[in-house]
């Protein structure tokens, strides 16, 4: 019989009859007479787990780098992403941030390399973690795409108390948001920047429904530069609880590989540079969507329960996706979503504080 590590403290008995029957796979990399366990396989019978992120209090390291001339973008470590291009006498930024001090602090690190005014702020979709920090900015314009003005109107109250509970450590000084952000300017499809001089042009685009109704990319076509906002996410678990999968792994993937970056900031994770880097970044969110479009329709076609389909997308994913920030996070609110779609609910239903305790203590028990 193998040797199992008892990584759960779950005593040799359970230990021994899982292995005799099956349900825990164990092997091992041989370098140099040593072994080393893999990530275990199993079924997913986990330890209750804190509520979301709440238990993440460990702040991330945060690298400012520099893509191009005048173009930037702020990773941490699996933290939300955040970028700025600079115009001839401006400054374009491209996401906000939760609040207006942790907007603040992005901007004291940009102020380094360039004193342009924020005249342009280009939010990528309407999620509180991504928008509640725009005062800080003190830009002339905030634009977004069309949806993302209706989906704040509809649903921003909700989604601000929603995420702040979720990720209270994104929500550095909580008070400092003076309400919701309001976009001032929208489009539909597709519109340009014109950074002035020979900067070139930054293009805003629509490619269809994905993470939410009204994602939207920033594309420098001179530099081949790509920010995807959650379109895409590198070496990141994706949070698709707002989501429409189908369309996301379809056509609108396809659109932004279409583009042909040769640099991608992600909404999450590292910046992928290199034509290979890029599109495995957006198959790895492909794939991502695929397999959970599988496992819950398979459990959802047989008549099973929204726990099944969730314990089944967990072990389905959890060995490629399981070490990436925030998968334990959000698979809960991923699978129930997606569990709604093929129920026939056609869009999202708004995520509260209060359903979204209930949805997790279903899922985690």
């Amino acid at each position: 019989m193998s040797r199992v590590t008892d990584a759960w403290g779950l005593g040799p008995m359970v230990l021994w009859c899982a292995t005799r029957y099956g349900q825990i796979h164990q092997t091992f990399d041989h370098l140099g007479g040593s072994s080393r366990p893999r990530r275990v396989k199993g079924p997913s019978t986990m330890a209750a787990k804190p509520f979301a992120s709440s238990a993440d209090t460990q702040a991330k390291e945060q690298t400012l780098e520099v893509l191009a001339d005048g173009v930037y973008a702020l990773t941490a470590e699996g933290d939300p992403n955040v970028g700025a291009i600079e115009g001839e006498d401006f400054v374009v930024a491209f996401e906000a941030l939760a609040t207006p001090t942790a907007a603040g602090e992005w901007l004291a690190k940009l102020r380094e390399h360039t004193d342009k005014p924020v005249r342009y702020l280009v939010l990528s979709h309407y999620h509180a973690v991504r928008v509640l920090g725009a005062s800080a900015f003190d830009a002339t314009i905030i634009l977004t795409h069309e949806k993302t003005h209706e989906l704040i109107r509809e649903r921003g109250k909700e989604d601000w108390d929603s995420e702040f509970g979720r990720m209270p450590r994104l929500a550095k000084d909580a008070d400092s948001v003076p309400g919701l952000t309001w976009p001032t300017q929208t489009f539909a499809d597709r519109t340009t920047i014109d950074l002035g001089g020979d900067r070139g042009e930054l293009v805003l685009q629509y490619f269809g429904r994905g993470h939410t109704e009204g994602d939207i990319v920033a594309w420098l076509p001179e530099q081949k530069i790509l920010f995807a906002g959650d379109l895409v996410e590198a070496q990141a678990a994706l949070y698709t609880g707002d989501a429409f999968h189908k369309d996301w792994a379809g056509a609108t993937l396809d659109n932004v590989k279409a583009l042909q970056a040769e640099m991608l900031v992600g909404g999450r994770g590292a910046v992928s540079r290199g034509r290979a880097e890029v599109d495995a970044a957006i198959e790895q969110t492909r794939n991502f969507l695929d397999v959970m479009i599988r496992e819950v329709g398979a459990v959802h076609e047989r008549g099973g329960t929204l726990k099944e389909a969730f314990t089944a997308t967990h072990v389905a994913l959890v060995d490629d996706y399981g070490h990436w920030p925030i998968f334990e996070h959000c698979l809960p609110f991923d699978v129930s979503r997606l569990w709604d779609e093929f129920s026939g609910i056609e869009r999202p239903v708004i995520w509260t504080a209060e359903r979204d305790r209930q949805v997790w203590d279903q899922l985690q028990d």
